[in-house]
């Protein structure tokens, strides 16, 4: 598999689960997203993308939200020596209006700093909507001023904030739910699909390798 996706759900309902306020399982979902994304390269994935935070999610709590927004400021900047020790290159995803101008500088100067990572991609997606990365893309074709004969799936591709990005072999989803909430619309029409009752905490190399396994089980068509 090249480029796995994770919804990473229920970081919330194990804090719960286990006595815990919710802002301590967002912090051991964070541990364990550096555990399963250093599994998952070490494997041969080559991109591993993860749904940290969508354009909803901003309804939250102003608490969780402040919560939230430290731990991947942190990420950013604090653990960046984490990327660099493990030689991969990070790249966030997602509408940029919206978050402080310090993690604006912060994602820049993290993702400039890891750019030469050869071992593989990690692809953290805040602020994400599938249906707002469409309406982006669009907007950009035509304040480009881009012929409507010259539009195709190819041309609005390139106009993607996943532009770059091979589209995902499987997305995975933890935590119970089965749909997808706006991840990937654009580049997961033809993604496997695995949902997975696990909360993402809890989420293990075991559960990591039974996804794998999963997908080389499956015949994919691609509409043939």
């Amino acid at each position: 598999m090249r480029h796995l996706a994770i919804i990473l759900d229920g970081n919330r309902r194990w804090a719960r689960a286990h006595g815990f306020p919710a802002l301590e399982g967002h912090r051991r979902g964070y541990e364990n997203l550096k555990t399963i994304g250093l599994c998952a390269l070490e494997r041969g994935v080559e991109y591993l993308s993860v749904f940290a935070f969508s354009t909803e999610n901003w309804k939250r709590s102003q608490e969780e939200v402040g919560y939230l927004m430290e731990l991947f400021l942190g990420a950013l900047t604090r653990e960046l020596d984490f990327f660099l020790k493990h030689d991969v290159r990070l790249r966030v995803v997602g509408r940029r209006e919206g978050l402080s101008e310090k993690i604006q500088e912060a994602i820049e100067r993290a993702q400039t700093t890891t750019a030469h990572g050869s071992r593989g991609q990690i692809n953290v997606y805040i602020n994400y909507g599938g249906r707002a990365e469409i309406v982006d893309g669009v907007k950009k074709l035509v304040a480009q001023g881009r012929d409507q004969q010259d539009i195709d799936e190819q041309l609005v591709g390139t106009s993607m904030w996943t532009a770059g990005i091979p589209d995902p072999d499987m997305i995975v989803r933890t935590g119970g739910e089965q749909r997808l909430s706006g991840f990937l619309t654009w580049s997961g029409v033809y993604s496997e699909l695995k949902f997975v009752d696990t909360y993402w905490p809890d989420f293990s190399v075991e559960d990591l390798e039974e996804c794998l396994k999963d997908f080389e089980g499956r015949q994919r068509r691609f509409g043939q």
